[in-house]
């Protein structure tokens, strides 16, 4: 199963949201695939087993290793088809 993660400053209310959504549209999809929500300071511990990072904020170190996704994409809905095509893209690899 891949692991995606949706990292903004708190872990709580924005990442949860495209967490949320994030996985029901994979749901739907019929793919399955976690999605965790966390804050960004948590992110440097764990981003060794993720599939995929889904960023809300712009984040002070850069994870060349790790798919990026926007994730402002999926809160305001422009480009969001694009950012989840590439999401799909990443985790079918």
């Amino acid at each position: 199963m891949k692991n995606i993660v949706v990292a903004c400053g708190s872990g709580v209310a924005t990442s949860q949201t495209v967490a949320s959504k994030i996985n029901n549209m994979l749901e739907d999809d019929g793919i399955n695939a976690k999605v965790e929500a966390v804050d960004i300071k948590s992110l440097d511990n764990i981003i060794d087993t993720v599939d995929v990072y889904v960023s809300i904020m712009s984040a002070e170190k850069k994870y060349d290793n790790i798919p990026t996704i926007n994730g402002i994409a999926f809160l305001t809905g422009m480009g969001m088809d694009e950012e989840y095509k590439k999401l799909k893209q990443y985790i079918s690899e």
